[in-house]
């Protein structure tokens, strides 16, 4: 199971924070309908397809969550509610003319009216602009990021696996063996302790030819 977010060479398939950033700053330089998609995905750590399937009826504009349903389940009709940034939700908003009050089932309409394909592709060239390259560098890297950066953030496992979506506690504990800051800052303490003393080299002198003997 850890194959999720490490490659068969030991390569990782999840962006770290920095990464993730420079994705999203990437995206800024794009349309705001692909950047609202960007950021959406890489704020909640869903599913492309589940980012697709939101309309405005999706949005609790009150408790500032918005309302997925879960993939990839034996019966529909699973939902899960994931917390967003409030500037999201104002930029979503802004961008897909939506209303902070409550429409009606007609009037529900999808923010992304394009199909799964449209949709990665647009993902693949925000990466590609970011410069980003390796496994990692793949629309679910930024799920795979968002698991990480929650469990690094001490968010709760529990918490982690529903915001996700996940079924079994045991994929959302994969994201566990990820190094974070935190595990290297302990592993610094351990290399003070355990440094080498090595004395600085003095640089090496280029004899000029008045310096023969």
């Amino acid at each position: 199971m850890q194959q999720m977010i490490f490659g068969r060479n030991g390569q990782r398939k999840y962006m770290t924070t920095a990464e993730r950033n420079t994705f999203l700053h990437a995206a800024s330089g794009f349309d705001d309908v692909t950047l609202t998609l960007c950021w959406l995905i890489s704020a909640t750590g869903c599913r492309i397809s589940e980012a697709l399937a939101v309309s405005q009826h999706n949005i609790d504009w009150e408790t500032k969550m918005v309302v997925f349903e879960s993939l990839k389940k034996r019966r529909a009709g699973i939902y899960r509610t994931v917390p967003v940034p409030e500037a999201l939700l104002d930029l979503l908003a802004d961008v897909h003319g939506l209303t902070r009050q409550g429409q009606s089932e007609a009037e529900a309409v999808r923010l992304w009216p394009f199909s799964r394909a449209t949709a990665y592709r647009r993902i693949r060239k925000v990466i590609e602009a970011a410069g980003l390259q390796g496994q990692h560098a793949m629309p679910k890297g930024l799920r795979h990021c968002f698991g990480v950066a929650a469990i690094q953030s001490q968010v709760p496992l529990d918490m982690v696996q529903r915001w996700l979506g996940h079924a079994d506690m045991r994929t959302t504990a994969v994201y566990t063996s990820a190094m974070g800051p935190e595990e290297r800052s302990i592993a610094q303490r351990m290399w003070r302790i355990t440094a080498l003393k090595v004395k600085p080299r003095s640089p090496v002198r280029t004899l000029r030819h008045d310096d023969m003997p």
